[in-house]
């Protein structure tokens, strides 16, 4: 794997609504990335469990990050979010993003959200519109 421009991560790194969440960026490659979100008692629904859309801004910067990896600007075309299980204030969230096709101008991108490293709490696809010349 080749390395990436510096510029390319502290671009990714300096967006201000994961900074405002606290999604973190943990690693970054070529069609990959990995963040995390640990939630707290801000992030909750009426339920007590963690808003959809706190869960859904992780994947959603973990989709970005993936998919801006290469250099090109990319923006999301669709996306998609399924929630398979609630955890608990204080669970740190992993999403893990792998690109899964890449075509000319569009590519689609896989993304896992597991809790504390261990079981899969939902799943997220994205595709994207590449700028390309």
């Amino acid at each position: 794997m080749s390395e990436l421009p510096k510029e390319t991560r502290e671009r990714i790194e300096s967006d201000p609504y994961c900074a405002m969440l606290g999604i973190e960026l943990v690693e970054l490659g070529e069609g990959t990335a990995t963040m995390e979100l640990t939630v707290t008692e801000d992030m909750v629904n009426f339920h007590g469990t963690p808003h959809g859309g706190a869960i859904y801004s992780l994947a959603d910067a973990t989709f970005a990050a993936a998919s801006n990896s290469h250099g090109t600007t990319a923006v999301a075309l669709e996306t998609n979010m399924s929630y398979l299980d609630a955890v608990e204030v204080g669970t740190t969230l992993r999403a893990e993003a792998e690109e899964s096709h890449m075509a000319g101008r569009t590519a689609e991108y896989q993304i896992d959200i597991t809790a504390d490293g261990e079981d899969r709490v939902a799943t997220f696809r994205g595709r994207v519109y590449r700028f390309i010349d």
